[in-house]
C-alpha cells in the first residue's frame, strides 16, 4: 500500500466571498453575525453585510480597483472583517500584515505588495504604529499613496463618503495575500484565490458540523489563516456568531467570552489552551456550552489535547493540519473520531485533497507507514508566490502537487502524523519563523561576523528562537546589546530567547555547519531534556 490517499468528492463551490456573505445575510438576516467584546460591536448578518457595503464604496472612493491592493495592519476588530469583506467586494487583494511587524518588515512587505492602501490604528499597548510606519517609510511617502488610520476622521469619511464599486470579482481572482518565510530568508506573498478560502473554510464547517446555531470564540489573529479563513470564512459560509473576546490573545478575556457568550466553539494553538487551563480563572468560568474547537497552528501535545476534552468539556476538539501555502487546512480530525486518533495523529486529507507521502530525495511515492515529505494536491493549492515564479516552481510542481516540507507518515488506515520539518522552519506559539530571515537581519548589526539561528524545544511555546553568534574580531558585545538591536526592528517573537556567543561553528568535514549538532548541545546545556521529549499529533 502506497501513502496516497484522495479525499472524498464533494461539490466544488464557485462563489466569491461577496457572494458568501450575501447568502449568509440573505438567509440568516436576523441571526447574530459578529460580537467584539472589546468594542462594543454586536451586528446581525443583515447589520454586517449592509457595513461591507460601506467599505466597499469606502475603497472604491480612494480610487482602489479591482486587483489594486491594500493593507491592513491591526489586532482583531471589527474594522478587520469589515475590510476582509469590503475588499474581496470591491475586487481588492487584502493584503495581512502582522501586527507584530515593526519597521524593517512593514517597509519590506509595502515595497514587495505594492499595496495603494494601508489600514492602521495609530497605536496601542503595544506600539506606535504610525511612528512604525513612517521610520518604514523613510520618507517615501510615495510608496503608499493612502495609510488611513482605524477609528477615526479618515475612517469615518471613508464609511460615508464612498463611491459605486464593481463586484465583479471571478472565483479564481486573487482574493488575499499573506506573508509567510520561505527558503530565500526573505518573506513571500502567498496569493490565496476566492474559491481556495471559501471551499477550504466551507469543508473545515462540513467536518466540525457547524450549524448557524453554533457561537464560535476566536481568540486567534485575523492576520493568521487561523483567524481570516477558519474562523472569519467559517463563520460567513455557515452562518455561525463569531467573537472576538479581545484585541490580542488574553486567556481570561477567552474564558469569559466562552462563559457569557455560550460559546460552543473554541479555536487556540497550544499555547493559548495551556493559559486557559492554568488561568486562575478557569474553575469559576461556565464551559459546559462548548461543543468542538480545533487546536492547530503548531505540534499539539497530546496530553494538553486529553484535559481539553476532559476539563474544557469540549468533548469533539479537532486537530487540523496544514500551511499558508493550502489555504490552509489540508488534513483534520473528526469530530467523531475515537480520542486516541484525535490526540495522536492530524486526522484524515479533506474532500477534494490529495495527499502523498513522497522520498525528499526521490520524489517516489513511499510505502504506507514510511517518513518522507507530505505533498498536496487540489482546489486548496496556492496561486502562487506573489511576483516570485521561481520560488512558485519550487513549491509546486508540474503536476500541481504542493511539497510542504513537512516530513510525515501515514498510517494504513489513512490518518498521518507530523513527524518533523524537511525545512528547518521554527515554530513558536503557532508563528513560523524562517532561520535564515532572522540571520540576514542579525548580519545588518556592525559587530556580527557571522550567526546561525535554529529552533531549541519549550514545554509552553512548542519551540523558541536560539542564536549562536561569531563576532567580529576584537569586537565583545552583550545578550541585551542584541536584544535591543532587535527590538522594533524585527517582530518581537523572532527575537532570539537563546544568545551564545561562540568562537566556531560544528562542521563537517565538507564546512557544512551542523545546526542537528548546535540544538543538541543547547537541549543538554539550558536543560530542555523534558520540552525536547513531549510528545506530539
Amino acid at each position: 500500500m502506497l501513502s496516497y490517499v484522495r479525499g472524498p468528492d464533494a461539490p466544488i463551490a464557485e462563489k466569491t466571498i461577496s457572494q458568501a456573505l450575501r447568502e449568509t445575510a440573505a438567509g440568516h438576516g436576523d441571526r447574530p453575525a459578529l460580537v467584539v467584546r472589546h468594542q462594543g460591536v454586536r451586528w446581525s448578518w443583515r447589520e454586517l453585510n449592509e457595513a461591507v457595503d460601506r467599505a466597499a464604496r469606502g475603497l472604491a472612493g480612494l480610487g482602489l480597483e479591482p486587483g489594486d491592493r491594500a493593507g491592513i495592519w491591526s489586532a482583531n476588530c471589527a474594522e478587520w472583517i469589515l475590510l476582509q469583506m469590503g475588499c474581496a467586494r470591491a475586487g481588492v487583494v487584502l493584503v495581512n500584515v502582522n501586527p507584530a511587524y515593526r519597521s524593517h518588515e512593514l517597509g519590506y512587505v509595502i515595497r514587495k505588495s505594492g499595496m495603494k492602501a494601508l489600514f492602521l490604528w495609530e497605536k496601542d499597548a503595544r506600539a506606535n504604529y504610525r511612528e512604525i510606519l513612517d521610520e518604514a517609510l523613510a520618507g517615501r511617502q510615495d510608496l503608499l499613496p493612502h495609510a488611513i488610520l482605524l477609528g477615526g476622521a479618515d475612517w469615518d469619511r471613508l464609511l460615508t463618503d464612498g463611491a459605486d464599486y464593481r463586484d465583479e470579482a471571478a472565483p479564481g481572482d486573487v482574493a488575499n495575500i499573506q506573508y509567510t518565510s520561505g527558503t530565500t530568508g526573505s518573506p513571500k506573498g502567498v496569493l490565496l484565490t476566492h474559491r481556495n478560502l471559501v471551499n477550504n473554510a466551507a469543508l473545515i464547517a462540513a467536518q466540525m458540523r457547524i450549524t448557524p446555531e453554533d457561537r464560535l470564540v476566536a481568540p486567534v489573529p485575523m492576520y493568521h489563516c487561523f483567524g481570516c479563513v477558519l474562523s472569519s470564512l467559517m463563520s460567513v459560509v455557515s452562518g455561525c456568531l463569531l467573537v472576538f473576546p479581545s484585541w490580542q490573545y488574553d486567556a481570561a478575556a477567552t474564558l469569559q467570552a466562552i462563559d457569557e457568550e455560550r460559546g460552543t466553539t473554541l479555536y487556540g494553538v497550544p499555547t493559548m489552551f495551556i493559559a486557559e487551563l492554568e488561568h486562575p480563572e478557569f474553575a469559576g468560568r461556565d464551559l459546559t456550552s462548548l461543543r468542538t474547537g480545533i487546536m492547530a497552528g503548531a505540534p499539539c501535545p497530546i496530553e494538553v489535547m486529553r484535559r481539553v476534552v476532559s476539563q474544557m468539556h469540549c468533548p469533539e476538539i479537532t486537530i487540523a493540519y496544514g500551511q499558508t501555502e493550502s489555504s490552509p487546512v489540508i488534513t483534520m480530525s473528526r469530530v467523531d473520531d475515537d480520542l486516541e486518533l484525535r490526540v495522536s495523529t492530524v486526522g484524515r486529507v479533506l474532500p477534494n485533497t490529495e495527499v502523498k507521502i513522497v522520498s525528499p530525495e526521490t520524489g517516489e511515492t513511499l510505502p504506507a507507514g514510511e517518513q518522507g515529505e507530505l505533498c498536496t494536491r487540489g482546489y486548496l493549492v496556492m496561486k502562487g508566490y506573489d511576483g516570485e515564479p521561481d520560488a512558485t516552481r519550487q513549491a509546486v510542481d508540474p503536476e500541481g502537487w504542493l511539497h510542504t516540507g513537512d516530513l510525515a507518515v501515514m498510517r494504513p488506515d489513512g490518518y498521518f502524523r507530523i513527524t518533523g520539518r524537511a525545512k528547518d522552519m521554527i515554530i513558536r506559539g503557532g508563528e513560523n519563523i524562517y532561520p535564515r530571515e532572522v540571520e540576514e537581519f542579525l548580519y545588518t548589526h556592525p559587530k556580527v561576523a557571522d550567526v546561525q539561528v535554529l529552533g531549541v524545544p519549550d514545554l509552553r511555546l512548542g519551540e523558541t528562537v536560539l542564536a549562536w553568534i561569531r563576532l567580529k574580531s576584537g569586537e565583545t558585545a552583550t545578550e541585551k546589546e542584541i536584544r535591543e538591536f532587535c527590538r522594533d526592528r524585527i517582530a518581537h517573537f523572532k527575537v532570539p530567547q537563546h544568545i551564545r556567543f561562540v568562537d566556531a561553528f560544528p562542521m563537517t568535514v565538507t564546512g557544512k555547519i551542523q545546526k542537528f549538532r548546535i540544538r543538541e548541545v543547547e537541549i543538554e546545556r539550558l536543560g530542555l531534556e523534558q520540552a525536547s521529549q513531549v510528545e506530539t499529533a
